[in-house]
C-alpha cells in the first residue's frame, strides 16, 4: 500500500506541474515550447529522458558479465553530444525546425524526408513500446500481482497517466516534469547505494575503494581487437550512438529545440553529454556492491543480469524503503522516456506525415492514437510471452537508426544530389545487408559485430545515396555555411 501512496502521489505532482505549465497552450506550446525553454532545465530534465526504466534495471548488471567496460561507451558519448552540438544543432536552429527530419526536405527531397520520418516512428514507437514492457512486468510482477491486478488494467493505467499530464501542454510541460523525475531517478540510486553500502558495514567512502579493489572494476579492453569490449571500438561506436539516437532522433532532440537560442542549446548539450559518466558510473558501481553483497549472503547470482537489482530491490532484501525507491526509480525513468515519445511522435507524424502542424484537432487525435498503440503493443509482447522475440524486435530497431545516419551523413557532408526516388529502397536495402552480414561474417571470419555495425549501416546507406545521385546540388550547403 506504501508503494502505491508513494506512485499516486509521484503522479499527483506531475498532474500539478501540468495544470500550471498547459495554460493558453497551443500547437507551437505543445510541439515547440514557445521556444522558451530554460536550459539548465532542459540538461538536467534529459538525464532522465535518457535512461529508461529499463536501463536503471539492467546497467547494475552490466557489471556481472562486462565488469565496467560499458564506460568506455559513455565517454564516447561525450564526444557524440559534442559533435551534436557544434554540427547538428546550427543547422536544425538556422532553420528553425519544429522536426529535424524537415532539414531532409530541403536537402534531399520530400521522398528522403518521409522516409527518415518514417524510420524514426517505426524505431521509436517499437522500442519505447518494449522498454516500457519491461517496466511494466517489473511493476507487475513485485508490486500489483499481490493486489491480483491483471496486466491488461495495469498497463492501460499506466498509459493514461502518462497522455493524462501530457496531452495539452505537450513539449513544454515534460520540459518540468522530466526535471522531477530525473530528481527521483537519481535521488532513488543514491539512497539504494547508501543503503546497500550499510549492508555491508561500509560507509561511502570505504564503499568506493571496495569497487575500485573489485576484479569486476574493470573498465578498459585495449589488447583484444576481436571483441565487441575493445576502447576504440566502443568509444566510435558510443560517440556516432549518441549523434543517431539523440542528435537523428525527433524525441531525444525536440526539448532540445525549445531552448532560447543556439548557444542555450549547446550547453544544454554538452553539460547533459557530460553527466552521464558519473550516472552510469553510478549505476555500475551499485552492480558491483550489489554481487558482493550477494557473495556476503550466501545468495547465488542471477542468470540474467537484468535481475541483479531486482533480486535484493524488489523483493524486499534490503527492507521496504528500498523497495519503494526502485519502484519510483522504475516509473520516474520509464515516464520520462514514455512521455517524450509520445510527444515526439505526435509531433512527428502531424509535421511529418501529414504536414499539418496547425491542425489541432488532429494533433489530439493523434496523441491518443500513439497512447492506444503503445497499450496495445505491450499486451501483444505479453500475449506472445517470449524473451528472444521481443530481443529480435529491440534488435531490429537498432538497425533502423543506420539509414538515418546515412541520410543525414549524405546532406550534411556533400554537395552531390541524391536521387529522391531511390532513397527509400536505399534506406531499407541497408539494414537488411547489415542483418546479413552480422551473420554470415562471424561465421566466416570469428570476427563479432559490437556497436561498430551501426557504422556499416549508415556508410551502406550513404554509397547507396552517393551511386544514386549525380553532380551537386546547388541548395547543398547552404543551410550550414
Amino acid at each position: 500500500m506504501l508503494i502505491l501512496i508513494t506512485v499516486l502521489i509521484y503522479f499527483a505532482v506531475l498532474f500539478g506541474i501540468s495544470r500550471l505549465t498547459s495554460r493558453k497552450a497551443d500547437n507551437e506550446t505543445f510541439y515547440r515550447a514557445n521556444r522558451k525553454s530554460p536550459w539548465y532545465m532542459v540538461a538536467f530534465g534529459m538525464i532522465g529522458a535518457s535512461v529508461s526504466g529499463a536501463s536503471f534495471v539492467s546497467v547494475p548488471g552490466m557489471a556481472m558479465h562486462m565488469d565496467m567496460t560499458y564506460m568506455q561507451t559513455c565517454i564516447g558519448f561525450i564526444l557524440g553530444y559534442f559533435a551534436i552540438a557544434f554540427i547538428l544543432l546550427p543547422v536544425y536552429y538556422r532553420l528553425n525546425l519544429t522536426t529535424i527530419y524537415s532539414y531532409l526536405r530541403e536537402r534531399l527531397g520530400t521522398r528522403s524526408y518521409k522516409t527518415g520520418a518514417a524510420f524514426f516512428i517505426l524505431s521509436d514507437l517499437t522500442a519505447v513500446a518494449v522498454k516500457f514492457y519491461v517496466v511494466c512486468i517489473i511493476l507487475q510482477r513485485f508490486v500489483l500481482d499481490a493486489y491480483n491486478v491483471p496486466f491488461a488494467v495495469t498497463v492501460p493505467v499506466l498509459m493514461f497517466l502518462i497522455w493524462l499530464y501530457t496531452h495539452k501542454g505537450g513539449i513544454k510541460t515534460l520540459v518540468w516534469t522530466d526535471t522531477v523525475q530525473t530528481a527521483c531517478m537519481l535521488g532513488a540510486l543514491v539512497l539504494i547505494i547508501i543503503k546497500v553500502a550499510g549492508e555491508l558495514d561500509m560507509n561511502l567512502g570505504e564503499a568506493a575503494k571496495a569497487v575500485v579493489a573489485d576484479s569486476h572494476s574493470r573498465m578498459f579492453v585495449f589488447d583484444d581487437w576481436m571483441s565487441t569490449q575493445n576502447f576504440w571500438k566502443q568509444l566510435v561506436s558510443g560517440a556516432f550512438i549518441v549523434i543517431v539516437m539523440t542528435g537523428l532522433n525527433q524525441n531525444m532532440m525536440q526539448k532540445n529545440l525549445t531552448c532560447k537560442t543556439l548557444a542555450e542549446a549547446r550547453k544544454d548539450m554538452c553539460t547533459y553529454g557530460f553527466a552521464f559518466v558519473p550516472v552510469n558510473l553510478l549505476f555500475l558501481s551499485l552492480g558491483i556492491l550489489l554481487m558482493m553483497l550477494a557473495g556476503r549472503k550466501g545468495m547465488a547470482l542471477p542468470d540474467s543480469p537484468d535481475e541483479l537489482l531486482p533480486m535484493f530491490a524488489a523483493t524486499g532484501e534490503l527492507g521496504s524503503a528500498v523497495v519503494v525507491l526502485f519502484i519510483i526509480g522504475i516509473v520516474a525513468a520509464s515516464a520520462s522516456t514514455v512521455d517524450s515519445s509520445l510527444t515526439a511522435l505526435t509531433t512527428s507524424y502531424c509535421v511529418d506525415i501529414k504536414e499539418r502542424p496547425a491542425d489541432v484537432g488532429l494533433r489530439r487525435r493523434v496523441h491518443v492514437a500513439i497512447a492506444v498503440i503503445f497499450a496495445v503493443f505491450i499486451l501483444l509482447f505479453r500475449m506472445i510471452n517470449s524473451t528472444s522475440v521481443i530481443d529480435a524486435i529491440f534488435i531490429l530497431c537498432s538497425y533502423t537508426y543506420g539509414p538515418l545516419l546515412g541520410l543525414f551523413a549524405f546532406g550534411l557532408l556533400t554537395k552531390r544530389k541524391a536521387s529522391d526516388t531511390a532513397a527509400p529502397y536505399i534506406a531499407v536495402a541497408s539494414p537488411l545487408i547489415c542483418l546479413a552480414a552480422n551473420y554470415i561474417v562471424p561465421a566466416a571470419t570469428g570476427y563479432k559485430f559490437g556497436y561498430e555495425l551501426l557504422l556499416l549501416n549508415g556508410l551502406i546507406t550513404f554509397c547507396g545515396l552517393w551511386i544514386s545521385g549525380i553532380g551537386k546540388n546547388q541548395n547543398a550547403g547552404k543551410d550550414i555555411r
